[in-house]
């Protein structure tokens, strides 16, 4: 018999012991409740405006050459050799050879060796046409950018034709048709103050700098969302130079007639 109170003591001291570590854990939930996992996005690294330049610059200066003044090509090169590699950087010039870089433009960019970073220039020159040079770049210790080796002759990114155009509801609105051939008529010509006419008051809209004249309304159809068309539009210069041209008009019912409420881009963007 006294083993069996000593068993059932034993038991019911258990008992008080799991009930208390039940209600400690359930006073803790209370105070602090555990918060809940959040799955966080991966973090993108940021475009880096200033390598992107600094590629640019080094691919015009790069592909511009004068064989007949060798030392002026090694003078704008020099910032970018420093004392690692080669002054001409590897490209050595036949003595009657010649070649300017009209305009460059960063078209891709991917992870390089460690730290750096490629990016694919397309160089428009005026002897070898359209070229793509890799340049790498990194940024030394103290932040500043420098370039990463030699730089490599590539191939153009992967392209196709346009494609075709998406199958759209034409607009049979007469007054909507009407309204935003009114619109692209004065903003092509440049009519700014005709244009807001037509424009919501928080519209803002560009001017382009050439001015054209309207020739025609080819097409007018709903951007599949319904808040915008897409217009189609036959348009001439001063000089007889036609024009095939879309604009995309978002437009909103106003009462009894339609405004448009942007015109292709955003300006303020």
């Amino acid at each position: 018999m006294r083993e069996l109170r000593l068993r059932a003591g034993i038991t019911r001291w258990v008992l008080y012991a799991v009930a208390a570590s039940g209600a400690l854990a359930s006073a803790r939930f209370a105070i602090a409740p555990p918060e809940p996992a959040i799955e966080r996005p991966p973090v993108v690294a940021s475009r880096d405006a200033a390598a992107e330049g600094f590629a640019s610059v080094f691919a015009m200066r790069y592909l511009t050459f004068d064989g007949a003044r060798p030392e002026g090509r090694q003078t704008q090169l020099a910032a970018f050799a420093g004392h690692n590699l080669d002054p001409d950087l590897g490209l050595h010039i036949a003595p009657g050879d010649k070649q300017r870089a009209l305009w460059a433009q960063v078209v891709q960019s991917r992870p390089g060796l460690g730290p750096a970073r490629e990016y694919t220039v397309a160089v428009q020159t005026d002897r070898s046409g359209l070229l793509y040079l890799s340049v790498g770049v990194a940024r030394d210790r103290d932040r500043s950018l420098q370039l990463d080796g030699y730089p490599a002759l590539v191939g153009a990114p992967a392209s196709t034709g346009a494609r075709a155009g998406l199958r759209m509801r034409q607009v049979d609105d007469r007054a909507l048709r009407s309204v935003c051939q009114r619109a692209l008529r004065n903003y092509l010509a440049g009519a700014a103050d005709d244009l807001d006419a037509d424009l919501t008051p928080e519209a803002r809209v560009a001017i382009p700098a050439l001015r054209l004249s309207l020739q025609r309304l080819d097409e007018l159809d709903w951007e599949p969302s319904g808040g915008s068309v897409l217009a189609t539009v036959q348009a001439a210069d001063a000089h007889g130079a036609t024009y095939t041209l879309r604009y995309e008009l978002d437009v909103v019912r106003a009462g009894a007639r339609w405004e448009i409420a942007a015109l292709q881009t955003d300006p303020t963007t």
